[in-house]
């Protein structure tokens, strides 16, 4: 397992241990409540201060259990999207392997919508498309007769185009992810700590010999840094703004004064091809 894999199952584990934990409250609350007002017996009218008092503090103990119970249902609500979670994220190593997978199922698609469509069009029906199961065929016949009049093919144009606009994305984004693999980056060291350019987290981090002060705690959340308990450092997606954003805070740049985005390889190689 990846550490972007283990990361994303620790915090699966984290949403549901804070649901099960709230629950338990919730229960407890309630339990309480419920004993409270077993002591009062049934239809018994209100008796002075003290009892309205008593019943005050039981409807306190249900609402307690009800707002445990609400962020109960929140955090397994957060488990269950993060286990569902299927998006393709740039922090993960393997995400260029897995968006070449999308692009080849994405671009199959294309090929099939064309050739459905234009065998459609020259046999008016579906049934014995090559690309196209029997069931598959049958069920675009009908759609076609029972749809909207102005339909004449099993796709319309407008599919092929959001598709193919999604292609060019993927695309896109796999050449970005690319470049950053092959010309990497550099980290440094710096009076007081490190500069880490971790490309198997995807992570620009941060690390100091002592806790820095609550100004450059507030310098680096301002320039995009986020403290991170698992990685026991500051850190940011690992991109070119985020070498750029490091070099705008003087105490973290190299001791020698370099300035940490001129030592980059990509940098670098623009400066030999001149």
């Amino acid at each position: 397992m990846s550490d972007y894999e283990q990361r994303k199952q620790e915090r699966i584990a984290r949403y549901e241990a804070r649901a099960e934990k709230a629950w338990g409250k919730s229960k407890n609350f309630s339990r309480q409540a419920d004993d409270m007002a077993s002591a009062i017996p049934f239809g018994q009218p209100v008796h002075g201060q003290a009892d309205r008092n008593y019943r005050d503090r039981i409807g306190r103990k249900m609402d307690k259990a009800v707002a445990a119970g609400e962020k109960a249902k929140y955090y397994e609500q957060k488990a269950e999207a993060a286990r569902n979670n299927t998006a393709i994220s740039s922090d993960d190593p393997d995400a260029i392997e897995k968006l070449t997978a999308k692009l080849e199922k994405l671009k199959a698609l294309q090929v099939q919508m064309k050739e459905v469509n234009a065998y459609y069009r020259k046999h008016n029906t579906c049934v014995g498309c090559e690309s196209l199961s029997a069931e598959q065929a049958k069920q675009m016949d009908e759609s076609l007769e029972s749809g909207e009049p102005w339909a004449k093919v099993p796709f319309p144009s407008y599919a092929l185009s959001n598709n193919n606009q999604e292609i060019h994305r993927i695309e896109a984004r796999i050449k970005q992810l690319s470049i950053a693999r092959d010309d990497g980056f550099l980290g440094w060291e710096f009076d007081g700590g490190k500069v880490v350019a971790n490309s198997d987290n995807n992570r620009l981090q941060v690390f100091f010999d002592s806790v820095p002060s609550a100004d450059m705690r507030q310098e680096l959340k301002a320039r995009g840094f986020h403290w991170s308990r698992y990685e026991k450092a500051w850190q940011r997606q690992l991109t070119d703004n985020a070498i750029y954003s490091a070099s705008r805070i003087p105490a973290i740049c190299p001791t020698d004064g370099t300035d940490p985005y001129s030592i980059q390889p990509k940098r670098q190689h623009k400066e030999e091809s001149r």
